[in-house]
Parts: C-alpha cells; sequence; structure tokens
C-alpha cells in the first residue's frame, strides 16, 4: 500500500512538472512573437503609387549603396521627419538628387479598339 501510495504521489509530482513547464513555455512565448516590423513593411506604409518599381530599379542597378540608402529612408520613415506617402516620382528625384541616375524601363502604348498596343506593334501594323 506504501509503495502504491508513493508511486502515485511521483506520478503526480512528474504531472505537475510537466505543467508548469508548458505555463512557463506559453509565457515566454509571445515575447519571442513580438516582433519589430521588416524592413518592407515600414517602407510599405509610406510607398504608395509607383515607389516601389523606382525602389527596386535602384537595387537592381546600385545595390552597393542602397542598404545605406534603405536605413536612412527607414530612419526617416520611423522617426517622424517623412509625414506623407512616398510616390514614385518624388522617389526618383530624391534618388537623383543624391547622385543616383536610376533608370526606368519605359514603354509607349496606345489604346487602339480596347487593345493596348506598343509603338513598336503600332510601327509594324503601318508597313
Amino acid at each position: 500500500m506504501d509503495e502504491e501510495l508513493e508511486r502515485l504521489k511521483r506520478q503526480r509530482l512528474i504531472e505537475l512538472q510537466r505543467r508548469m513547464q508548458r505555463q512557463e513555455q506559453e509565457r515566454q512565448k509571445p515575447k519571442e512573437e513580438v516582433k519589430k516590423p521588416d524592413r518592407r513593411e515600414i517602407l510599405n506604409n509610406f510607398f504608395g503609387d509607383r515607389a516601389w518599381e523606382v525602389y527596386n530599379a535602384a537595387w537592381s542597378q546600385f545595390p552597393q549603396v542602397m542598404p545605406q540608402i534603405e536605413r536612412l529612408l527607414i530612419d526617416a520613415v520611423t522617426t517622424g521627419k517623412v509625414k506623407q506617402r512616398i510616390d514614385g516620382a518624388s522617389l526618383y528625384h530624391f534618388f537623383r538628387e543624391i547622385g543616383l541616375p536610376v533608370h526606368l524601363q519605359t514603354t509607349i502604348r496606345f489604346k487602339e479598339h480596347g487593345e493596348l498596343k506598343t509603338l513598336e506593334q503600332k510601327i509594324r501594323e503601318k508597313k
């Protein structure tokens, strides 16, 4: 009888220890899950219009310089120096002013009979 009682006490103790470990892990879990928003999320809140197109073009053309510029942009946004949305034209102008001649791929398209045609297609049709 004493052995049975001791065995039940040990089982109960082990069960309580496991439960306490789970509770401790659950308490620590929310602290780990709270993370800072990543750089894309921060910029996405302020980029509008075609800003991502200009930004990605700058990254592909100037990969050595863009990490520094990205940090500066994020700092300006998070500290409140930038209070309004950044559109593609203003970001393009910003890059030009700091000495990054970002080149964007542009196409001229015409709408004809409900269909968009490039300038190249339009010239081919004339021949």
